[in-house]
């Protein structure tokens, strides 16, 4: 048996590691042009219950950062503390969906915009069924419903004859 030293060198290779924000370079890094001082409506946009809020993890707060797994997901606010906000958020474990409950600052919250279009929709609604009861409008379905294929038509030649069209056949030049 040879002894260590008699080992031809290898090249060393980096182990792999498992830290709390390992393969986070890209996810949590800056958008292009935003680093830097943080905005002042980060710490003035209020969070009432119920809010629906994105988790975004700010790379350059430490503090009250979330882990990884929920950044990029949105949750509903449960509870407001005063530099922090809770937040529910399900988590897929096992195949099971789990709702987790975790505090967050609010360095690393934004207002989600998922709920924008019902909210319009409902208020159109609202406005459309006043209209009803009125008596200014007919009434019509207010549910959704997806895009129907176009009608069938027929084409009109007016006068013109249809050109029928054929390939050119193939003649060798040799």
């Amino acid at each position: 048996p040879r002894s260590r030293s008699e080992e031809p060198t290898r090249l060393f290779t980096m182990p792999h590691s498992f830290g709390y924000r390992a393969r986070t370079r890209d996810m949590f890094c800056r958008p292009f042009r935003k680093s830097g001082v943080i905005k002042l409506s980060t710490y003035l946009t209020t969070y009432k219950r119920g809010d629906y809020v994105d988790i975004k993890a700010h790379a350059a707060i430490h503090k009250g950062m979330p882990f990884k797994h929920y950044h990029g997901r949105t949750g509903i606010v449960f509870n407001i503390t005063k530099r922090a906000v809770g937040v529910r958020v399900n988590k897929m474990v096992n195949g099971k969906v789990l709702e987790k409950r975790i505090h967050v600052r609010v360095e690393h919250v934004i207002p989600s915009k998922c709920r924008i279009g019902h909210i319009a929709r409902v208020k159109k609604n609202e406005e459309i069924k006043k209209a009803v009861r009125a008596g200014s409008q007919e009434k019509v379905s207010l549910k959704r419903s997806p895009i129907m294929p176009k009608p069938a038509y027929f084409v009109d030649y007016k006068g013109t004859e249809p050109e029928t069209i054929q390939p050119v056949p193939f003649s060798d030049l040799m």
